[in-house]
């Protein structure tokens, strides 16, 4: 007998499928099932459908729906019959249903697998992708119900629906049937689905908030009646920026026979503008902002920004009302930057925009800056400010209930006018997410992130995030995989973002350092050494050097083959009278720029000490004319050819005329524009690969065809832009570093790693999937449950891992008998928890050659630590010597698996010595993986020793990589110790822990998260 819809849980309202999803045009709409109380909004919602639409959907006229039509529509079971609704305001725009069906397309139940599916979307509302995202939704909810086809009938003449099929990425297969295009969907998700997916969703998320961010009209909802106040400054601000659409502003205060504020039109509220606004500043209390946002949203406001104060930081009731606010704002179609935001600028000239409390634009630039914290905006403009650096844009968002760093990637990926992207972030609303829109960043642009609040172990006041148990130092390293530029200091990360924006990629380490004071040189040389750079010797220019010393000497290492990148440091030189000269700092900037100019591409940076306007000089970008005061001066032939008498060589030494022979010229060709991008204006890609460190460890193979001794020459500037000026040698060191790491990645990133097809033939996936499944049994335990060692020994064997294998020793008999089975020598050891991994408290003896040793270890252990029974001894048989290591697997539920290694022991317990890198790896991430940590010179060699076995290594990462991968169900591996000899290794211990996999946020439908 079939349950009831009260009886059975699967017709209860399936809550989990509502969702908020971004459109192709950035406006926001819902997602929910159909219910028995919507037969009104349907009705609606048919009318405003067009007759050809109509006629589409039913393959004939049919102007209206019947009473039974409405009931068969609203009226589901959720399993197999399934409808779902997208709504603007309250209101159906766009509805999609399924209904399972047998191999004759009749009306079926489970195991039926396939349904017929069919979408309606109202003409106006087409294009906007609204059929695209209920084709995702319907085809999840389907799959949850065991659905694993849709056939769907489409008119030959209704070419948008074909197409929303022929591009959603799954398999598919068509045919021509009855007049109609019969087609049959696979609902599996592929490789090509999950990227139509997430471009979808990239170009959907960058238009939101380009639409915020590039807005024709602005209104200031909450401008006060007197100057003064958050909304009255914020109007100031904006007509103060010259912003080029129209602005009003609006509060319903104002008399009624007042028309003006500040020279723009007031209002008494949104609607009685009577044109359409595109974005909304609201800066009223809180109380008052659910009346603002309804009256923004129902005369078509696109977009808000809400400075307003009293949500989430305030505590729980703030939480709600956040909550609620964003739950309305969407209802609209409307996205939210904010609340208790800070504001937003954009610099470009076609919008000029300071919709902040920040008193002055900053100038235009490349950087595009978003910070979680309006104090920490504030402090950061000022900087720019002071160094004479311009943004593209910048965004304070406050509580990021809605928009968040996430978004501004997605925008700043395509932003034609952002070269370096700069992130003040305190939590992270989808670390997955954000580690793979970085990583797509990173391979284009500079990601430069600061993470704030990361020892308090709290969230952030006002941040509504998953919990994360990933500590800090694995966050640094999976942002390190993902190329993401990781600093400690909001400083830091201006000083790493001037650099970047406006300087080359260095092809290299190699770092040349002149200036006019030995010690401050000295001081360069020794953080470069720091740093892990390869810097050259400091070419002292003496404090009697002018000008034109710092042109030529910068020129000179510019055109060093052998140079990377190039420091100059400066002091106040002296004069003819013995004075100094504090305040020619212009003088020396055109010197460093006309150098930098007609030298070959490549970083400069200049550390300098109480020069008078040299800081602001250098931030101006100018063009290639020679400087005032300044002698023309030719491009530097590259080192090694022959010149004039007493041309500086490499190392800083006179070179007597034709002491060296003649060199190939540098490549033909200039560039123009930006400095470091091409002639066609994008970033030039560093060249060449560097060898790492001296005394460095043997990197990953790279990509690049060139080491840095045999780089081409790069081609010159042409125009020159800022160059960056610090006040210390090691601020610019640690920026220099980290342009050199990030263009390391950038080489390797080019050219992706791959998973070795060897590992296939020695994987049973199918059985590994089968052993799981009978070890968690029926209605597993939520929390999981550990496997025995042999059960994980089991499991691990169906991946080609092999575990050295321990026998039981209850009593000491066992244990010679064990050991007689295995052969002498032989480890007895204890496995009790709190003993395990822990050979300072005595718990392991090795080498024992006989039963006589075996007997004495036995007593040992038992007299010293307790009875067998609380020890639970087992003996193995002794692994080659070789080096103690740790490889662990573990997952977060926001994070994902993340692969651990170390090695055993004090190194990663006490001195936290670990590398991470996240699952699925790579063979290029395993080799990585292994050269992380500090003390990987033991597996390299050190003093002499056997190198270890690290391919064997490697191929081990990999393995318990897609373990991890083919079985979420497989929540942490712990394998300690691997002893890794010169040959082989042995894992001597293993853990494995199962659990019903976590829920993937990732790999859903798209939608927006909801707190």
């Amino acid at each position: 007998m079939e349950p009831t819809p009260e009886q059975s849980p699967h017709h209860v309202y399936p809550d989990h499928w509502e969702a908020d999803v971004v459109l192709r045009d950035g406006g926001t709409a819902r997602i929910r099932p159909i219910t028995a109380d919507d037969a009104e909004r349907l009705v609606h919602f048919y009318e405003q459908v067009s007759d050809e639409s109509k006629y589409y959907r039913f393959f004939a006229p049919y102007p209206r729906l019947s009473a039974k039509d409405v009931h068969r529509f609203t009226h589901h079971d959720y399993v197999d019959r399934v409808g779902l609704a997208v709504t603007v305001g309250g209101e159906f725009i766009a509805t999609v249903r399924y209904d399972r069906i047998d191999a004759q397309g009749r009306p079926a139940s489970a195991p039926a697998d396939e349904a017929e599916v069919a979408f309606l979307v109202q003409d106006a509302h087409q294009g906007r992708g609204v059929a695209s995202a209920l084709l995702e939704h319907i085809a999840a909810v389907a799959r949850e119900r065991g659905i694993r086809r849709f056939a769907a009938e489409v008119l030959p003449a209704n070419n948008k629906m074909i197409k929303v099929f022929r591009d959603a990425g799954y398999t598919q297969r068509r045919s021509f049937e009855d007049g109609s295009v019969h087609l049959t969907l696979d609902l599996e998700p592929t490789a090509e689905s999950l990227a139509v997916q997430r471009g979808r969703e990239q170009r959907a998320e960058a238009r939101s908030v380009q639409r915020l961010l590039a807005p024709g009209s602005v209104a200031v909802v909450g401008a006060g009646r007197v100057p003064g106040g958050v909304g009255r400054t914020v109007l100031r601000n904006l007509l103060g920026s010259g912003f080029t659409g129209r602005t009003y502003a609006v509060n319903r205060s104002f008399a009624p026979e007042r028309t003006e504020i500040d020279g723009v039109p007031a209002h008494r509220s949104v609607g009685e503008i009577g044109e359409r606004v595109d974005l909304a500043i609201l800066a009223v209390p809180a109380d008052r902002v659910p009346e603002a946002v309804a009256d923004c949203g129902e005369h078509g406001v696109r977009g808000l920004v809400v400075l307003s104060a009293g949500y989430a930081e305030r505590g729980a009731e703030g939480r709600e009302r956040q909550r609620e606010l964003v739950r309305q704002a969407r209802s609209y179609g409307m996205r939210i930057i904010g609340p208790n935001a800070f504001g937003i600028i954009n610099t470009a000239d076609t919008v000029r925009l300071n919709a902040s409390l920040a008193p002055e634009s900053p100038a235009a630039g490349r950087i595009g800056l978003f910070t979680q914290s309006g104090a920490i905006g504030i402090a950061v403009l000022s900087g720019l400010h002071r160094r004479g650096a311009g943004l593209s844009t910048f965004i304070s968002a406050g509580n990021r209930a809605d928009l968040s760093g996430n978004d501004f990637l997605q925008y700043w990926f395509e932003d034609q006018d952002t070269d370096v992207a700069l992130l003040y972030l305190e939590s992270f609303g989808n670390p997955r997410k954000f580690h793979r829109l970085a990583r797509r960043t990173a391979a284009l642009k500079p990601v430069v992130v600061v993470k704030g609040a990361r020892h308090s172990g709290s969230t952030p006041p006002g941040h509504a995030v998953p919990v994360s148990r990933v500590p800090d130092a694995t966050v640094s390293a999976l942002l390190r995989q993902a190329g993401v530029i990781r600093v400690d200091t909001v400083t830091e990360m201006v000083d790493v973002g001037l650099l970047l924006a406006d300087q080359p990629l260095p092809d290299g380490p190699r770092v040349a350092i002149l200036g006019n004071s030995e010690s401050l040189g000295l001081l360069t040389y020794d953080a470069c050494l720091a740093e892990g750079l390869r810097p050259r010797p400091p070419r002292d220019l003496t404090t009697e050097a002018e000008p034109r010393d710092f042109r030529d000497a910068l020129a000179a290492a510019l055109a060093d083959p052998t140079c990377d990148a190039v420091i100059v440091t400066a002091i106040p030189w002296v004069g003819e009278n013995g004075e100094a000269h504090t305040g020619d700092g212009e003088v020396l900037a055109a010197a460093l720029r006309e150098a930098a100019a007609t030298g070959p591409a490549k970083p400069v940076a200049v550390v300098h000490v109480e020069m008078g306007g040299l800081a602001h000089a250098l931030s101006a970008a100018t063009s290639t004319a020679t400087p005032p005061g300044l002698v023309p001066h030719p491009a530097p032939a590259p080192a090694g050819t022959t010149g004039p008498a007493g041309t500086p060589g490499p190392d800083g030494a006179a070179v007597p005329p034709g002491a060296r022979g003649t060199a190939p010229g540098t490549p033909g060709g200039t560039a123009s524009g930006t400095p470091g991008r091409t002639a066609s204006g994008t970033r030039r890609d560093p060249a060449g690969a560097p060898s790492g460190p001296a005394g460095g460890l043997p990197r990953p193979p790279e990509t690049t065809p060139h080491p840095p001794e045999t780089t081409p020459h790069p081609p010159t500037r042409g125009a020159v832009g800022p160059i960056p000026a610090y006040p210390a040698a090691e601020r610019a060191v640690r920026a220099l570093s980290e342009a050199v790491k990030y263009a390391r990645w950038r080489r390797q990133a080019a050219t992706p790693g791959k998973v070795p097809e060897f590992l296939d033939e020695t994987i049973d996936e199918q059985a590994a999937a089968a052993r799981v499944t009978a070890l968690l049994g029926p209605g597993p335990d939520p929390r999981g449950r550990p496997l025995t060692h042999q059960e994980a020994a089991g499991l691990l064997g169906l991946y080609g891992i092999e575990v050295r294998p321990g026998i039981p020793a209850p009593d000491v008999e066992a244990a010679v008998a064990a050991a007689a089975r295995l052969g002498h020598p032989v480890a007895l050891k204890t496995t009790a928890p709190h003993l395990r991994h822990r050979p300072d408290l005595g718990g392991v003896r090795l080498d024992l050659v006989d039963e006589g040793a075996l007997r004495r270890a036995y007593g040992e252990l038992t007299d010293l630590l307790g009875t067998p029974a609380e020890l639970r001894p087992v003996v193995q048989a002794m692994a080659p010597r070789g080096v103690d290591t740790v490889l662990r697997a573990s997952i977060d539920a926001s994070a994902g698996a993340v692969l651990s290694f170390g090695l055993s022991g004090a190194p990663s317990e006490l001195l936290g010595d670990t590398a991470h890198r996240l699952v699925p790896a790579t063979d290029r991430d395993a080799a990585e993986l292994i050269r992380s940590i500090r003390a990987a010179p033991l597996l390299f060699g050190w003093r002499g020793s056997s190198p270890a076995d690290t391919a064997a290594l490697e191929e081990l990462v990999l393995r318990v990589s897609r373990l991890v991968d083919d079985h979420p169900e497989v929540v942490s591996v712990d394998l300690e110790p691997v002893v890794v000899a010169t040959r082989g290794l042995a894992v001597l211990g293993a853990g494995i822990r199962l659990a019903p996999p976590p829920a993937r946020d990732d790999l859903g439908p798209r939608r927006l998260p909801s707190y």
